[in-house]
């Protein structure tokens, strides 16, 4: 996001493609890690993966600034917890 705003396709682009990555990546997670740290938030987290990687000409700018505003936090504090949770 420092490089631009969503309005310029490259970066939504760069943002979506990263942000579905970084869900695939949580999803090799094994569930009994993952689950007690995303709960019954991952089934909405994973459902947004699939909207990029699936719909992705139709995935809406305002959705996705609004994930990386409001969730990306969390889940990037929960990818800090699961990775602890394994040391």
């Amino acid at each position: 996001m420092a490089a631009g705003d969503l309005d310029d396709q490259t970066v939504s682009d760069a943002v979506c493609l990263r942000l579905g990555a970084a869900i695939e990546s949580v999803s090799k997670v094994p569930a009994d890690v993952r689950e007690p740290v995303l709960g019954d938030r991952w089934r909405a987290i994973w459902a947004t993966r699939n909207r990029i990687a699936h719909l992705y000409v139709l995935v809406d700018r305002q959705i996705i600034e609004q994930t990386v505003d409001q969730d990306v936090p969390a889940f990037r504090d929960a990818i800090i917890t699961m990775l602890e949770s394994l040391d």
